[in-house]
C-alpha cells in the first residue's frame, strides 16, 4: 500500500518542538486567564463590527484627544489594545500551526487505517488457508466492524 504522507519531522525536531512547547507554557504560566463556560459567555467575545468601533474611538483619542471621555483611562486603553492585539496575532499564527498538524495527522491516521484494513484481509486469508493464530486474530479484530450502515462524515 502507498502512503499519502511521510513523516517530515525528525526524532530530533520532535524532542526540540516539546521543549519549545514546554518553554511556552512555562513562559504563560498564571499569566492568562483560562475562562470557565459561563465566565465565557459573561464575556462574550467582539465581533468585527464591534472591533470597527474600538479602532475608531483609538483612532479619535489619538487624534483628537480633547474629544475623548476624560473617565477613560486611555494609557490602560491602550495597554488592553496593544495586548488583545498580540494575543490576536499570535492565536492566528498558533492556529495555523495547529491547523497544519491536524491536517498532516489525518493522513497519517488515513495511511495506519488503510494498512490495518490491508492487514485484517490478509489475516482473513490466512484464517481461510487454516494457519495458527489467525482466527483469534480475526475474530479479536471483527469487534471493529460492527454490521451498521452509519458512518460519520469525518471518518474513514
Amino acid at each position: 500500500m502507498r502512503n499519502v504522507i511521510q513523516s517530515k519531522l525528525t526524532p530530533e525536531d520532535q524532542k526540540e518542538i516539546d521543549g519549545l512547547i514546554s518553554e511556552m507554557e512555562q513562559k504563560v504560566k498564571d499569566k492568562l486567564a483560562a475562562l470557565t463556560e459561563a465566565e465565557r459567555t459573561k464575556y462574550g467575545s467582539i465581533n468585527e463590527q464591534n472591533k470597527l468601533l474600538v479602532n475608531k474611538v483609538r483612532d479619535y483619542h489619538k487624534n483628537s484627544p480633547n474629544l475623548s471621555a476624560p473617565e477613560i483611562d486611555w494609557k490602560d486603553f491602550e495597554k488592553d489594545y496593544d495586548a488583545r492585539n498580540f494575543l490576536e496575532t499570535r492565536m492566528n499564527r498558533l492556529q495555523s500551526i495547529v491547523y497544519q498538524m491536524e491536517s498532516t495527522k489525518k493522513m497519517h491516521d488515513y495511511d495506519n487505517y488503510r494498512d490495518a484494513l490491508i492487514d485484517y484481509g490478509y489475516a482473513q486469508y490466512r484464517k481461510g488457508a487454516g494457519e495458527n493464530g489467525y482466527t483469534e486474530k480475526v475474530a479479536e479484530l471483527k469487534q471493529f466492524f460492527p454490521r451498521t450502515n452509519g458512518t460519520g462524515s469525518d471518518q474513514f
